[in-house]
């Protein structure tokens, strides 16, 4: 509880932290407008592949004329990576390819790296974070996004001598929702495809929140970060509401939904028949505690903390989160105290890409959030026993095998190029987990 201090001794010393930020989008643009009110923090450089783009994004989220002036543009990740002012790399890309060589770079030049980008760190981040503990340098989630917040909200309860159940966040979710395309996504949102545009808001992008795919990604994440295991038939999204989270996420013995204690989950906030949950938890993370004892679960009836029937299940939650207006958090962590806020350590879980539609061969699939497939959590044993196609390497490439709607596609199905870097580096994480396991 500190960070403020830290950060403010930097800037009295005249030697601010200095990040550099690849992907101006709306993650970005968010963190981009917290610099201004955040003294002791600088962005010197900014890549996207729109220069222009990202300069007109400084002016719009508050830069004034002389901070956009002092910030140098480039189209180049490697070139902002390289720069020696940068101190520590966000990756917002959410190109899984293009953060996996971001992050092999920013390890080559000794630089801590933020990774908004969850796509690459389900792909191979387990590896990555290995890699950059071993050269004393930080590989981080990103702060303000969903896996993150539930991390520190399992280290909390870790720390405090809980056990942890379940954890995970919040979504709105329906089971017909899978096969939703780019081309009917906006009526899920109540605009218009018009109105969208004018937003410049990505059909496919929020069409991976609706089908499933990025709460796939998210829980692979929360599952690798904090030693959970994932649901061995995918997620199960049950409708719930936060004051009813320690009856539902409990095991399956007790009356929830669970195989067992340790689960990562994502909870709907629409009731099957499609009306709303109340008091739902749509936005929000949460951490199922179990009491490790009689006494704590008195302590939480004592408290006013509320608890499944048996008193020793009871919930935390954060209903809000605000992606990368907190994404200041991470960056000052790595810089100032050389801690991640939340990191890939295990390979448990994995997300893997489903065929929404009968796919043929030649059929091209076009990757999260396209019209061919979506993203299924899977066990990570699974996955590997399976030979399942990772969501991560599911666009652009070619259909080899017919494969049925509703089948996880395997990675013999599609022509992978095997000198693709994001691949072979892909299969040294799964080298690597095989040699660790046996």
């Amino acid at each position: 509880m500190n960070l403020h201090h830290l950060l403010a001794a930097r800037a009295a010393s005249g030697n601010p932290v200095r990040a550099g930020l690849i992907g101006a989008g709306k993650f970005g643009s968010m963190f981009l407008s917290q610099i201004p009110t955040t003294p002791g923090l600088l962005v010197p450089v900014i890549a996207d592949l729109s220069p222009d783009r990202a300069r007109q994004t400084c002016a719009t989220v508050g830069w004034d004329d002389a901070r956009i002036q002092a910030t140098r543009f480039t189209d180049a990740g490697t070139d902002l990576i390289a720069d020696p002012a940068i101190e520590v790399v966000i990756e917002a890309t959410g190109n899984p390819a293009a953060g996996l060589a971001h992050a092999l770079d920013a390890l080559k030049h000794g630089k801590h790296i933020i990774m908004v980008n969850v796509e690459a760190d389900v792909l191979a981040g387990p590896l990555l974070a290995e890699k950059f503990r071993a050269a004393g340098l930080v590989y981080s989630m990103a702060y303000g996004d969903q896996p993150a917040l539930t991390s520190e909200l399992v280290d909390w309860a870790r720390a405090a001598g809980f056990t942890v159940t379940a954890a995970g966040k919040g979504t709105k979710y329906l089971p017909e929702y899978h096969a939703v395309t780019p081309d009917d996504i906006w009526q899920h949102y109540g605009l218009s495809a018009a109105e969208a545009a004018t937003a410049g808001m990505n059909s496919q992008m929020f069409n991976s929140f609706l089908d499933g795919t990025k709460s796939a990604i998210e829980m692979a994440a929360i599952a690798n970060a904090c030693d959970l295991a994932a649901p061995s038939d995918g997620l199960l999204f049950p409708p719930c509401s936060t004051d009813d989270l320690q009856n539902t996420l409990r095991p399956q013995s007790l009356g929830g939904v669970l195989e067992g204690d340790g689960m990562v989950e994502v909870v709907s906030s629409l009731n099957r028949d499609g009306s709303d949950v109340p008091r739902d938890l749509r936005w929000g993370v949460y951490v199922i505690l179990k009491a490790p004892n009689d006494y704590a679960a008195g302590c939480f009836r004592q408290y006013g903390l509320p608890t499944d029937a048996t008193g020793q299940y009871a919930a935390m939650y954060k209903p809000f989160h605000l992606i990368g207006l907190e994404l200041g958090i991470s960056v000052l962590s790595a810089a100032l105290r050389g801690e991640p806020t939340g990191q890939s350590r295990a390979f448990n879980a994995d997300a893997v890409a489903v065929a929404k539609r009968d796919l043929h061969p030649g059929d091209m699939l076009d990757g999260e959030g396209g019209f061919t497939v979506w993203g299924r959590l899977m066990p990570a044993a699974n996955s590997l026993a399976q030979n399942a196609l990772p969501i991560g390497l599911a666009g652009g490439v070619a259909v080899t095998q017919a494969v049925k709607m509703g089948d996880v596609l395997r990675q013999s199905d599609v022509a992978l190029d095997p000198s693709n870097p994001a691949l072979q580096l892909r299969r040294e994480m799964e080298s690597h987990h095989l040699t660790r396991g046996s």
